[in-house]
């Protein structure tokens, strides 16, 4: 399961984005928006592209997360956004179907709470996936 929140905003100028090098798609405005949010003990990483978006690790508590991020952008400004979540797992913790994302993960709640309390962002959904 990768948990998805999507919402809509005119809060991000995506045009001062920096270039994603490997697929024009734009999510920095986002991370660093969260990255000023959450707490210094959470080691929350600089963005870094992907082909998808772009990318923050998040040390939550000793556990290892993911957070992607990009733009499906509109010609009035007001941008729908995804922020997907995926949890670090060891070999073993998959081998022995352990570990697993679940809907009352605390990282996840985390955010979902900055999201949903932010009054510039609308339409916020979650999706917990299959």
């Amino acid at each position: 399961m990768h948990p998805v929140i999507r919402f809509r905003t005119t809060l991000f100028d995506v045009s001062r984005e920096p270039e994603n090098p490997i697929n024009p798609i734009r999510g920095v405005s986002v991370l660093e928006w969260l990255r000023k949010r959450v707490p210094s003990e959470l080691a929350m990483s600089s963005p870094e592209p992907e082909d998808w978006g772009w990318f923050s690790s998040v040390d939550w508590r000793g556990r290892l997360y993911m957070v992607g991020a990009c733009a499906n952008e509109s010609a009035d400004g007001s941008h729908e956004w995804l922020l997907q979540f995926e949890k670090s797992r060891s070999f073993k913790e998959r081998l022995l179907g352990q570990g697993k994302f679940a809907s009352d993960d605390p990282c996840l709640a985390y955010f979902q709470a900055l999201v949903t309390q932010e009054p510039a962002f609308a339409e916020v959904s979650t999706e917990l996936g299959p």
